[in-house]
């Protein structure tokens, strides 16, 4: 099982991502990018907002690839490694977070639901592009300002929160759950 998912799923591919991931937002994650404004104009957004793009990405890879022949008469249920691979992926993108920022943890595990739930009912590909719309819509549209005109994040743009937000981590919370449950039925469907 072991080699099935390192030459198949390749599931070290993710470890590196998240390596990648550290040595960006050390080394370029307070430089600000520009962003498109779907009202108009340009935002601007840390390279860091960006970054748990690249680990989606790896875990998508690695969900992805698959041998449908021998899964389907595997003894071991692939698709239960395939879910804890991808909750041990986010623990270790949590231990990450206490050098980079709990933001990217907490952004991780909303853009993975996204992403699971969204694979769900397309593919890979999309489920990146949806992940990358989002965060792109968020910086774009989710900002707001409180009435002392400090500025704030609205509602729904739960990637625009601070790190410190109770509200934000629980809702990143239930995502991450319904994205894992949406993603195990997914892969029990394919299974029979």
């Amino acid at each position: 099982m072991k080699l099935y998912f390192s030459v198949v799923r390749r599931w070290w591919a993710v470890p590196l991502a998240l390596l990648l991931l550290a040595v960006i937002c050390w080394i370029l994650g307070g430089t600000e990018v520009p962003v498109p404004g779907f009202l108009g104009g340009m935002v601007s957004m840390r390279v860091q907002y960006f970054t748990p793009l690249l680990v989606i990405g790896a875990v998508l890879y690695c969900l992805e690839r698959r041998l449908e022949a021998p899964e389907r008469t595997a003894v071991v249920r692939v698709d239960r490694w395939d879910l804890r691979a991808v909750t041990v992926s986010v623990t270790l993108c949590h231990l990450l977070g206490f050098i980079v920022g709990m933001d990217i943890p907490r952004n991780l595990m909303v853009l993975l639901a996204v992403a699971l739930v969204v694979r769900r009912v397309t593919n890979e590909a999309a489920a990146g592009a949806v992940c990358l719309l989002l965060l792109l819509i968020s910086a774009s549209l989710g900002r707001a300002f409180q009435p002392s005109g400090e500025p704030a994040a609205e509602w729904w743009a739960l990637t625009l929160y601070p790190s410190e937000s109770l509200p934000a981590w629980t809702a990143a919370l239930v995502l991450f759950g319904l994205g894992l449950l949406a993603s195990s039925r997914r892969l029990s469907s394919a299974r029979s």
